[in-house]
């Protein structure tokens, strides 16, 4: 492994972020009794303490079965204001695998391919292993870039190609052009990181300029793409299980609902006891509410 590799990577990591998101981190931390927290997402980028920022708790102990992360939802007074949170937690033991691409999971590696930063960790070893699981996603992320990619062309083209092909596999729509979007507001993160990614790898390639040409033989690239075609298969249905479960896992989802109406549209929603413990079942009385509401205004 390049030693510029790991030391980019450990850098990236160790990135300052505002007081009060360190301060949660490391709340969310402690009680968990967790290894790590990463924190990511467009806050990471902004510092803004607005909206909800996002965060995933990586725990002790054996990688879990069945179907992961768990998310969870989070309020947390600090100094006058209200901080948000949509918690996402798993074992760092299934965190490193899902990195590695050795699950049929296509969230985790191409998440965290992307800027991400380690706030609170409970150990050194804690923040080696994460580390490590992170070399491992931009590794996971580059093999896939190269071999859905163009034969030859910029790091952006190999990138584009990458979140593409991710999108489609998922169960989640979004706009034409977002791969674009995420890789001009990480520009810096994303400078030099293929080329960096296929060292680490002892990928060969050949470089015209700013032009890239992987030098992946042939067998390489089919293996790739038969990985790929599994994960790009059962994407969707993984999407779907994982949403039918959030239905009676997401800890907080009332809250986090109610949340989200208000700053929508303005109405406050009152998080009743049933409400937060049957989220599904009240949104059509809270959707008629809203409805109603509107129509008043």
């Amino acid at each position: 492994m390049s030693s510029d590799f790991g030391a980019r990577i450990h850098a990236a990591l160790n990135r300052e972020v505002r007081p009060a998101i360190a301060g949660f981190a490391a709340l969310l931390g402690q009680e968990a009794g967790a290894r790590a927290v990463l924190f990511y997402g467009s806050n990471l980028r902004t510092g803004s303490l607005e909206g909800v920022v996002d965060f995933y708790v990586l725990l002790p102990g054996d990688p879990e079965k069945g179907i992961w992360p768990r998310v969870s939802y989070r309020e947390w007074e600090h100094e006058g204001e209200t901080l948000r949170a949509k918690i996402a937690s798993m074992t760092l033991a299934k965190f490193a695998e899902a990195c590695r691409g050795e699950t049929i999971d296509t969230t985790i590696w191409a998440r965290f391919v992307q800027p991400s930063a380690l706030i609170w960790a409970a150990s050194d070893a804690a923040r080696a292993d994460v580390a490590t699981a992170l070399e491992d996603a931009v590794k996971t992320a580059t093999r896939l870039a190269v071999a859905v990619g163009p034969e030859a062309g910029s790091e952006q083209d190999y990138w584009r190609a990458l979140f593409r092909s991710t999108y489609k596999a998922e169960l989640r729509v979004e706009k034409p052009g977002r791969e674009n979007a995420i890789i001009e507001a990480n520009a810096a993160h994303f400078d030099g990181l293929l080329a960096a990614g296929l060292l680490a790898q002892n990928i060969a390639f050949e470089r015209d300029g700013n032009r890239l040409h992987p030098l992946l033989p042939d067998s390489q690239r089919q293996e790739i793409r038969r990985w790929w075609n599994k994960r790009r298969r059962l994407g969707k249905p993984l999407n779907i299980a994982r949403l039918v479960r959030a239905t009676r896992t997401f800890e907080g989802a009332g809250r986090y609902a109610a949340w989200k109406v208000h700053r929508h549209t303005g109405i406050e929603v009152e998080v009743t006891p049933w409400r937060e413990k049957h989220p599904v079942l009240a949104a059509p009385g809270v959707l008629w509410k809203v409805w109603r509401a509107k129509r008043r205004d």
